[in-house]
C-alpha cells in the first residue's frame, strides 16, 4: 500500500535524495519546495522514474500560512500524509556571535527550527484518533552538538531541535507516531558546493573523517526510508547520525 509522503526541501541535496528514496518504495511523494519550481519538478521526474508518484507543493515551512496551504493541497490530491520528512534548512553563517546581525539570527532559527515545529504541528494535528501509524524524521546534523565557531545559529537551531524531536516523541508514542532525527555529517550536496567541486579542498577535509571520505546525500535517504519502515517499529526519540566517524574525532589533537 503507498504511503503518504512530503519532503520538504526536496528541490535539491538530501531532500532530492529522499524523495527519489521514497519514490522507489512506490510511494506518493510530495515534494516540498522553497522557491525553485523547475527544480522541484526534476525531484518530482525522478521520483516517478523511480517507481512512485509525486506532485510538487510550495512550502515555507517557516510560514504558518504556507505550511497549512501546502498540506491542504496534498489532502486534497491524495489524504493524510503518513510520512513526514523534514529536510529544508540553512546553512552556518560561519558568522561570530559579536559580529550576527539579529536578522541573520531570526532567519536560521525561523527555518531550521520554528520549520519543524511547524510542519510537525500541521502534521500532528491532521490525524484523528485511531490513525495508522505514521513517522516524522528531521533533518538534523551532528552540530546540533559538535559546535563550530562562526555556527552559533545552525548549531542553537539543531540543538533545539534535538529536543523538539525527543518531547514530540513521548507525546506522540500513545498516537503511533515515531518521530526521529538524522545527524548528518559532511554530505556532498549543494550546501557543500565547494567540496563537491573542489576535491583539493573535499581531500583536505576528508583527512578528518575516519572512514576517510564525504557521505552522499543517497545514504542519508536511505537511513529516512529505514526510518519510516516497519523495520524500525521500535525507534523512536533517536537521533541518528551518519558521518563516518567524524563527530568521535572531537577530543583529538589537543
Amino acid at each position: 500500500m503507498p504511503r503518504t509522503v512530503l519532503v520538504t526541501g526536496a528541490e535539491s541535496g538530501i531532500g532530492a535524495a529522499c524523495a527519489v528514496a521514497f519514490g522507489a518504495e512506490g510511494d506518493r511523494v510530495a515534494i516540498g519546495y522553497y522557491a525553485d519550481e523547475d527544480a522541484a519538478r526534476v525531484s518530482a521526474a525522478a521520483v516517478v522514474a523511480a517507481g512512485g508518484d509525486a506532485m510538487i507543493v510550495q512550502c515555507h515551512v517557516d510560514s504558518e500560512q504556507s505550511v497549512d496551504q501546502a498540506f491542504i493541497a496534498i489532502e486534497e490530491r491524495w489524504g493524510t500524509v503518513s510520512v513526514l520528512v523534514n529536510s529544508a534548512g540553512r546553512n552556518m553563517s560561519g558568522v561570530l556571535v559579536r559580529d550576527m546581525a539579529l536578522p541573520q539570527w531570526e532567519n536560521l532559527l525561523s527555518t531550521d527550527l520554528t520549520g519543524a515545529f511547524l510542519t510537525s504541528r500541521r502534521f500532528l494535528r491532521a490525524r484523528g484518533a485511531g490513525s495508522a501509524p505514521a513517522a516524522i524524521i528531521h533533518i538534523s546534523s551532528i552540530h546540533a552538538y559538535a559546535v563550530r565557531a562562526g555556527g552559533a545559529d545552525y548549531c542553537a537551531a539543531k540543538g533545539g531541535l534535538s529536543r523538539l524531536v525527543e518531547t514530540l516523541a513521548i507525546e506522540e508514542a500513545p498516537n503511533g507516531v515515531r518521530v526521529n532525527a538524522i545527524a548528518p555529517g559532511m554530505i556532498l550536496t549543494p550546501m557543500n558546493a565547494h567540496a563537491e567541486t573542489d576535491a583539493t579542498y573535499r581531500r583536505s577535509l576528508e583527512r578528518n573523517i575516519p572512514l576517510g571520505r564525504a557521505g552522499t546525500a543517497d545514504e542519508v535517504a536511505d537511513l529516512a526510508v529505514f526510518l519510516a519502515s516497519t523495520k524500525a517499529n521500535y525507534i523512536t526519540g533517536a537521533q541518528m547520525v551518519i558521518d563516518g566517524g567524524l563527530s568521535l574525532m572531537r577530543g583529538l589533537g589537543a
